[in-house]
């Protein structure tokens, strides 16, 4: 057996045989089976090593050819690999509860099948095509058949487009960099280049007006999912650029820019949200928000950038997986998603409101929550190095706090004659229960990631060793 076909090829020919051949009643347990068997797989079988089962031997080879390109998965690979396929299954678990598109789960999987091989294909530069790959199956999502795109997944497509020129070029620059690394003026080209690359790609302030553009435009399920997936392995992708190049990781002007790079992302996020009348608009500017906290853990400069990123990337799936699906529900009931439209619906809908709510204080980073250890974490590095950036941290995820206390002020306010109803399908309330569930264990028992994340930084050479 071989690791890449196993979980680069095996999900993509699934997602392909799927779209045309399942229907769309079973498509989820399918999607989401085959998404959990690979995440189990990777947890019980390590990559290159060989294991006995009675009397047969059993080893997973770690690397393939394919079109002139090598695809190469590790031991230390295994882990992130269950992680990612872990978080996929609960996303197309959740497809029938959301109602979303018969495509999400055949395409889903094709695009987390890119995304695998972006973290796998070397020379490490061609993950720049498979990122913009993976990019381009997530309009057939965003669109339905036969209605015309709309501004937010038109300028959501150029951007990821415009990104990989910039980071092909840059990486053919950082090569002659490191060749000679006190040149100046080559130095600052590559760093911009590279810099406008990213930027483009994980959205950067002001590049990221398409994000709530979108959450009013399409499907909320499907909008958390992209929000999910592409930052995820955009931000593994930009650690690999870290690592392999040393004037990178050790230059002091560049983590500095890309700190504050985050923090402008992270105040003007949760401002933004503190302002909003559209509850998925909010969504969008805390993912905004939790990707400014990626980037402010990119620019460390500290041993435990590889740690807090991924601290910071798990709950994520998790967190923005609960507010989708809670969005969609609502979004039955009220389409625009507007405070006047979803004012007292917390009588009606008291699960998906519930659930929401708790997703939403957790990306804020509340106690007892998901994503509180992950920012407690990243605070205490920070205040090492800048209280005055740890401070700015701080006021945009007040900001995302005043949105939740305003959403669910507009929730609770019903007329004092309304019936408590419950109107989630069993399916639905089930899956936000399960979701609810994991955001209050990965807040109150942080500890149950260490097995997960304790051998991630082997899969970089330089950073964190």
């Amino acid at each position: 057996m071989n690791a890449p076909l196993i979980w680069i090829l095996t999900p993509f020919l699934s997602g392909f045989l799927i779209l045309f051949f399942l229907h769309r009643r079973f498509s989820p347990l399918i999607g989401g089976a085959i998404s959990m068997a690979l995440a189990l797989t990777a947890l019980i079988f390590p990559i290159d090593t060989a294991l006995l089962l009675g009397s047969i031997s059993i080893k997973i080879s770690s690397s393939v050819q394919f079109f002139g390109r090598s695809f190469s998965l590790n031991t230390a690979d295994g882990p992130l690999i269950a992680i990612i396929y872990g978080l996929a299954a609960l996303w197309f678990f959740g497809t029938e509860a959301s109602g979303s598109a018969n495509r999400f789960v055949s395409l889903g999987l094709m695009i987390v099948a890119l995304l695998t091989a972006s973290i796998a294909v070397e020379p490490f530069l061609f993950a720049a095509l498979l990122l913009v790959m993976a990019a381009m199956l997530v309009i057939p999502l965003l669109v339905p058949l036969y209605q015309k795109p709309g501004k937010g997944a038109i300028r959501f497509l150029i951007y990821q487009t415009i990104a990989m020129p910039f980071i092909l070029f840059s990486g053919w620059m950082l090569a002659g960099v490191e060749a000679s690394p006190g040149d100046l003026g080559s130095t600052i080209q590559a760093g911009t280049i590279l810099g406008l690359g990213f930027a483009f790609l994980l959205g950067i302030f002001p590049l990221y007006n398409w994000i709530p553009m979108l959450m009013e435009e399409a499907s909320p399920y499907v909008t958390g999912f992209l929000l999910w997936a592409l930052p995820t392995f955009t931000a593994i992708f930009a650690l690999g650029f870290l690592d392999r190049y040393t004037w990178l990781r050790t230059s002091p002007q560049l983590s500095y820019t890309i700190q504050f790079a985050g923090v402008i992302m992270v105040v003007s996020g949760g401002l933004f949200a503190s302002q909003q009348k559209h509850i998925g608009r909010i969504m969008g500017y805390a993912a905004i928000v939790e990707t400014g906290l990626f980037v402010l853990a990119l620019g460390l400069g500290s041993l435990e950038v590889v740690n807090i990123t991924f601290l910071l990337l798990i709950p994520r799936g998790l967190e923005l997986a609960v507010w989708a699906l809670a969005l969609s529900i609502i979004k039955r009931k009220a389409y625009t998603l507007r405070f006047n439209e979803v004012q007292g619906l917390a009588r009606s809908y008291p699960i998906a409101v519930g659930a929401l709510i708790l997703a939403h204080l957790s990306m804020t980073g509340f106690p007892l929550l998901a994503g509180f250890p992950p920012r407690l974490a990243l605070w205490q590095e920070l205040a090492r190095q800048s209280l005055a950036t740890a401070f700015w941290v701080f006021v945009g995820l007040l900001g995302l706090l005043i949105a939740a206390l305003r959403t669910m002020a507009v929730f609770v306010m019903a007329k004092e004659n309304k019936s408590w109803e419950w109107n989630e399908s069993w399916v639905q309330a089930a899956m936000l229960g399960v979701g609810v569930i994991g955001l209050f264990i990965l807040g109150m028992f942080p500890q149950v990631l260490q097995p997960f994340i304790i051998n991630l930084p082997a899969l970089f050479e330089h950073l964190g060793q």
